[in-house]
């Protein structure tokens, strides 16, 4: 299945996948809200920015270079900071990821400290009216098992499953934020 998906995309001297991006001129490639911001700081179009990362994730590991075919005429100078632009985005959505693990990691204490809690009130319940407990009782108390359970098994599934597709996207974002941008001007 790989070799098929490979041949689908042109290949460098270096045998790296090339992602092709045609456009006729380097405005679109932005997003058209920040016109005035410097190409450093302005937001790539979304469109630009899902067709890179559909791209990444078809090739999965393989080696690639991103190709920017332009039909208007490019200044040298705006090469590198186009190439910079590029980066500039991708580690930032990179850093966008990591507090959004962060914030995850931090859920996932937060339900494990409930869970402990709602696990230590049950076997006090349980031990405070251990002889002569009543059926209301009894309910509370297994319901405060049952709660801190489930507690526990959030914080486990939440840090141990959910973090993976996190890190995948940043292993991701840094990739294509390290490399490098061809030009290829089309006439």
């Amino acid at each position: 299945m790989k070799k098929e998906i490979f041949e689908r995309y042109a290949h460098s001297d270096d045998g790296e996948i090339i992602i092709d991006i045609s456009t006729e001129k380097v405005e679109d490639l932005y997003n058209d809200f920040d016109k005035y911001a410097p190409y450093v700081k302005k937001e790539l179009d979304q469109n630009l920015v899902d067709y890179i990362i559909a791209s990444v994730k078809e090739i999965g590991d393989a080696p690639f270079i991103i190709r920017l075919r332009l039909t208007a005429p490019l200044e040298p100078a705006l090469e590198s900071r186009l190439q910079s632009s590029i980066s500039s985005y991708f580690i930032y959505l990179k850093e966008l990821e990591i507090d959004e693990l962060k914030s995850m990691v931090r859920r996932s204490f937060y339900l494990f400290l409930i869970g402990l809690a709602f696990i230590t009130a049950s076997v006090w319940v349980n031990t405070l009216y251990q002889d002569d407990m009543s059926v209301l009782q009894k309910v509370f108390a297994e319901g405060l098992t049952v709660a801190g359970w489930v507690s526990f098994w959030e914080a486990l599934s939440t840090f141990l499953i959910d973090w993976l597709p996190h890190r995948n996207k940043i292993r991701m974002y840094e990739r294509i934020a390290a490399t490098s941008l061809h030009f290829l001007q089309e006439r």
